[in-house]
């Protein structure tokens, strides 16, 4: 309970108004039914004709009488009064309609608090997804390489409406059956204090098998949620591979890994429906044990030679009983769902809690523009999962207007040491610096700002030309974004389609081909137009023709600008100012082009492989 009252003040706190508002309409709430089932005992009593008693008015401010004389004196009074001037046909009427009138109060109030409360429930929801977002946009790539898609998918997802459907829904009823419970046993005790102790005996037994109930849940429903964690990531992986699993024949084995993460799914769901499905029934039997223990206790006080009440009262009594029922189940069930959610809120607060180690340093100085140079000084980096050196020794030169083109075979770590400029990963050992400062002592988005990026995989969006030329480009007009596609070669092939550059081009660009999603990707970036550019192995995924095309982009986009380039095709950089040959981490050659053939080394044997 202690996790649940701390997880509400994180996520109730902007909406103090609501749950004041529902606490204090949950109070009316009660007090109109109390009264409703009050006018029970003298309904019952002139339709019987039990009491022929005749009642006098007791003052208010009467010392001698008590609260509970004063009340019960006066209301017989006033009914006696209301039959004597009116009859006891038209009293019993009136009665029927005060009893209407109190209902109706109590419905509103009722309908009220729930209502008031729909404003929190869906707000928490937006805020927590809204909150996940936002940390998911704020965490370094080195996150998301330990983490599997889908699984962040199904946290975002699944994990978030289950706390919407067991912590938010049972919020409402945390919130209105403490109430009604502490008002219905305030008028049990009130009645009669000996039936109210034996009553307060006998509850514990719905507690005490509830907790049977809930016993493990929490574990049992992680354990459903990682599951479907693992089915998502596999439907992410499905999706993404459809061409490999068809070319390689593996529809069967792939259905067969799904259908058996899915069984494993089942099994575990099915533990947790189990014990929700059996808290209800296990409730009502509880209950109705109570009801009777307390009936034959009652019955015996009234069949007693000095019984305490009358029937009608004691009758008032039970139906308050009664009522007071549902809200300790409805309470039960609520504290039986809370471990569902809390054990899907700690999987979403892997998310929220997930460490950024690329920090922004307090005061960091800012980086304005590019003037000089890229100094790589002995960098060495390692991943935060691995115990092997990625790289080791690096040291490199860039400076305004050069391009230094990377080399060397797949997995001699070209890609980690751009990815270490923009500060997607911080360096183990060394540094890197721009005009002179230190990266890790400016502002990241100054940093990032000054850098654009054209990737061996174009990475679009679901959404227009346009918007994807422009993206991260503030206010940019039609003129320029057309102006920036005719530079990237790609203006042409836009206006063959029917939409122009408001057509949409699908997931990740799949109405494009693979030459037409570079060259949008190439005209975003000269949109961008940065002073420093990294590309990574850009046409190395193309066909011929395509590749000629985005060839040609690529010297307009790199002819005014400083450029690391990564390149697989080493007729592409022929020209750069430096090449640097890597394996296994290091730099083992460096050079231009024609220097590094007359090496007759690494650099040599990649192009006679190139070459065959």
């Amino acid at each position: 309970m202690k996790d649940f009252l701390r997880l509400l003040r994180r996520l109730v706190r902007p909406y103090m108004g609501s749950l004041l508002g529902s606490i204090g309409l949950n109070i009316l709430s009660a007090v109109f039914n109390i009264f409703s089932f009050a006018l029970i005992i003298p309904i019952l009593q002139m339709i019987f004709g039990i009491n022929e008693m005749h009642y006098h008015f007791i003052p208010w401010d009467n010392p001698d009488a008590g609260l509970k004389e004063k009340l019960t004196e006066n209301l017989y009074f006033y009914v006696s009064r209301m039959i004597e001037n009116f009859g006891s046909s038209r009293a019993l009427l009136y009665l029927g309609l005060f009893l209407g009138l109190m209902t109706a109060l109590k419905c509103a109030c009722y309908f009220g608090s729930s209502a008031v409360m729909i404003p929190l429930r869906t707000g928490i929801v937006r805020d927590l997804r809204v909150q996940v977002y936002n940390k998911l946009m704020s965490l370094p790539l080195g996150f998301f390489s330990q983490e599997r898609k889908g699984d962040i998918v199904a946290r975002m997802s699944g994990d978030v409406g289950v706390v919407e459907a067991s912590i938010t829904t049972s919020l409402d009823m945390l919130i209105k059956n403490p109430i009604l419970i502490l008002f219905y046993f305030g008028t049990l005790i009130f009645i009669s204090w000996e039936m109210t102790l034996f009553t307060v005996l006998v509850v514990p037994l719905i507690a005490w098998g509830m907790s049977i109930l809930g016993k493990n849940l929490k574990r049992e429903s992680t354990e459903a949620q990682v599951k479907n964690g693992e089915i998502m990531s596999q439907l992410d992986e499905t999706l993404g591979g459809l061409r490999i699993i068809k070319a390689f024949v593996a529809e069967e084995k792939m259905k067969s890994r799904f259908a058996r993460t899915a069984n494993e799914q089942r099994q575990a769901s099915n533990k947790v429906a189990v014990r929700q499905s059996a808290a209800h029934p296990v409730s009502e039997f509880l209950g109705t044990l109570m009801i009777m223990l307390v009936l034959w206790f009652g019955g015996t006080l009234i069949l007693s030679a000095h019984a305490p009440f009358d029937a009608p009262t004691f009758i008032f009594y039970m139906v308050i009983l009664y009522s007071v029922l549902q809200p300790l189940k409805d309470f039960s069930r609520a504290t039986y769902n809370i471990p569902v959610g809390l054990a899907s809120m700690e999987r979403v607060d892997k998310i929220l809690n997930a460490e950024n180690n690329i920090r922004e340093k307090a005061g960091a100085a800012s980086l304005p523009s590019f003037e000089d140079r890229i100094e790589i000084k002995g960098v060495g980096f390692r991943y935060p999962d691995g115990s092997k050196d990625v790289l080791k020794g690096i040291d490199i030169t860039v400076r305004k207007g050069q391009t230094v083109a990377l080399v060397g075979q797949s997995g001699s770590g070209k890609s980690t040491l751009v990815d270490l400029v923009p500060r997607y990963y911080d360096v183990t050992e060394g540094s890197i610096s721009v005009d002179g400062k230190d990266i890790r002592d400016v502002k990241i988005k100054d940093l990032r700002s000054l850098i654009g990026n054209v990737n061996q995989e174009a990475i679009l969006f679901n959404d227009t030309i346009f918007n994807n030329i422009a993206f991260g480009v503030e206010n940019a007009t039609r003129e320029q974004v057309i102006e920036a596609a005719k530079i990237a070669n790609a203006h042409d092939f836009i206006m063959e389609k029917e939409g122009g550059y408001d057509s949409y081009i699908g997931d990740r660009g799949c109405k494009l081909s693979g030459g037409q999603r570079q060259r949008i990707s190439i005209a975003r970036a000269i949109l961008k137009n940065p002073p420093i550019l990294i590309l990574d192995e850009a046409t190395s995924a193309l066909d011929t023709e395509s590749e000629r095309l985005v060839q040609e982009a690529l010297d307009r986009l790199t002819s005014s600008r400083t450029t690391i380039s990564i390149a697989h095709r080493l007729s592409t950089i022929k020209n750069a100012d430096e090449i640097c040959v890597m394996h296994e981490g290091v730099i083992v050659e460096r050079g231009r082009h024609e220097e590094l053939i007359a090496l007759n080394g690494y650099y040599k044997k990649l192009i006679d492989m190139q070459a065959l």
